[in-house]
């Protein structure tokens, strides 16, 4: 979809369509008071008539409106004034969108940005409204043989904002928006793909196509360069497959060469059937998405490359999937991690944090200011969270508090869970340095344990997003979180964002 910016008044758009707001009860906004009036108090006239009341996620698509020079004005109901906030905001933009696309808009000119959001600027609602308005019209219809066609689709969309002298901050968000929709859409495709097609080689190929794209450097390590460097955990995992394991790594240089760099890790299992402690069968085709935090460190990475941040990043993906066989790893094997340190598998299903271990080890030869991974690790988080916020855990909580405020900008919600000292002493075992479970209680906390053990040399987050990658239902799918919240805090951290 084409995207601008423009300041102007809403009734000498020539366009297919002018999208005004409406508060309840029956309020027009500004934009929609200024159209009432050129169209000599046509809206109004209509909004008494009780044809609109302004409740949330509720339309209405007005044809030959007098006085306007579009085609169509599409009234949007925002809510109480009160209450409206950015939950309340997204919600109009995706609403707005998805009636355009569906009622044959080619182009539409939004003025609900220009309404006011509490403490968030034009460039705010800008940089939201562009992300909102991509994923509002994205599909996924790859290997459908017959394609749902719109009518006439949505192809362009201009912003409105009420002054001129905002036009330059405007534009610079709507840029952002459009980096940050295109690293989202990645990752929805790669984490949509099931694992016949998205296998730890496809991750590969998809890292050197970025790479080819945005002049980066990318490396692929096989199972050979793994076995040379110890990283015996990651192996482990992979054993049960045909598929061959990989480790991806690829370097974005925005800043000095002297600057260290931002790392990246995702977890990167293509498909997690449990291994030897086979999962059950009820909704095990949802484990394709178990490499989400794989696709979100890609996404991110393309969109810091697309928006050309000043600043070093290395992403991590270590990527395997995990099958039961012959060969595959047993409960009460015991395995030496990377690092050196032995772990006990207890259960097989507990297998991203053997893979990410092994590749928070890795990171340290790149002598990172900051690392931060990324995994669909535990139910337990879904359990604790739900879907509707991330779980972070941190032994930095300066990184931390950056990290929440980073998921408030995004609107791309996270919250932190303990990391103390207490709760390492579950992971004892009495034949190995820990075992890979704790036990039934505490289980996002215990695996956030398991993987601190690994990150002492460095400051670390780690990210649960096991609630918030993906939707199941009517609107299953991949959602293309966290890559909101991490390029928020890496627009943050480059000084872009005030």
């Amino acid at each position: 979809m084409e995207f601008s910016i423009k300041s102007g008044s809403p009734e000498k758009q020539r366009s297919a369509c002018v999208v005004v707001g409406v508060f309840e009860p029956r309020k027009l906004t500004l934009p929609a008071e200024l159209l009432d009036n050129a169209a000599r108090n046509y809206l109004s006239d209509v909004i008494r008539r009780g044809d609109m009341e302004g409740k949330t996620g509720s339309t209405l698509l007005l044809h030959n409106v007098p006085g306007a020079l579009c085609d169509r004005v599409l009234l949007v109901g925002l809510g109480k004034e009160k209450e409206f906030r950015e939950k309340e905001y997204l919600q109009a933009i995706r609403t707005a969108v998805r009636t355009l696309n569906e009622t044959g808009s080619f182009d539409g000119v939004v003025f609900l940005t220009e309404v006011a959001v509490r403490k968030r600027s034009v460039a705010w609602r800008v940089r939201q409204a562009t992300i909102v308005a991509q994923e509002a019209v994205y599909r996924f219809d790859r290997f459908k043989s017959k394609k749902e066609e719109v009518r006439r689709p949505l192809r362009k969309l201009t912003f409105a904002v009420e002054r001129r002298n905002e036009l330059a901050a405007a534009e610079a968000a709507l840029a952002q928006g459009q980096a940050i929709a295109d690293g989202v859409a990645l990752t929805k495709n790669l984490g949509n793909l099931p694992g016949n097609v998205c296998t730890p080689g496809h991750l590969a190929e998809t890292a050197q196509a970025l790479a080819q794209e945005y002049g980066l450097d990318c490396q692929i390590l096989e199972r050979a360069d793994m076995e040379a460097l110890g990283m015996n955990a990651l192996l482990s995992v992979a054993r049960g497959s045909r598929q061959a394991p990989k480790l991806i790594v690829l370097h974005y240089r925005g800043s000095d060469a002297h600057t260290a760099p931002v790392a990246l890790v995702g977890k990167g299992i293509t498909f997690d059937s449990g291994g030897i402690s086979l999962k059950p069968g009820a909704d095990m085709d949802e484990m394709k998405y178990d490499m989400c935090g794989a696709a979100t460190v890609l996404g991110t990475l393309k969109a810091c490359a697309a928006m050309q941040l000043p600043i070093n990043l290395v992403a991590i993906v270590p990527a395997a999937e995990n099958m039961p066989g012959g060969d595959a790893s047993r409960p009460g094997d015991i395995v030496t991690s990377m690092s050196g340190q032995t772990i006990e598998i207890l259960n097989t299903d507990a297998e991203g944090r053997l893979i990410l271990c092994d590749a928070l080890t890795y990171a340290e030869r790149f002598s990172p200011q900051t690392v931060i991974d990324v995994a669909t690790l535990t139910g337990a988080c879904v359990v604790a969270l739900g879907h509707v916020a991330s779980g972070l855990f941190a032994n930095d909580e300066g990184l931390a508090r950056d990290l929440i405020a980073a998921s408030d900008e995004a609107h791309d919600r996270a919250w932190q869970l303990p990391l103390w000292d207490d709760y390492q002493e579950l992971l004892k075992s009495p034949f190995a340095d820990m075992a890979n479970i704790g036990g039934r209680w505490g289980g996002s906390i215990t695996a956030a344990c398991f993987l601190s053990r690994f990150t002492r040399k460095y400051e670390w987050a780690h990210l649960d997003i096991a609630g918030t990658a993906w939707k199941s239902g009517a609107d299953k799918g991949a959602t293309g979180r966290p890559v909101h919240l991490l390029t928020h805090y890496l627009l943050k951290r480059s000084g872009i964002l005030n």
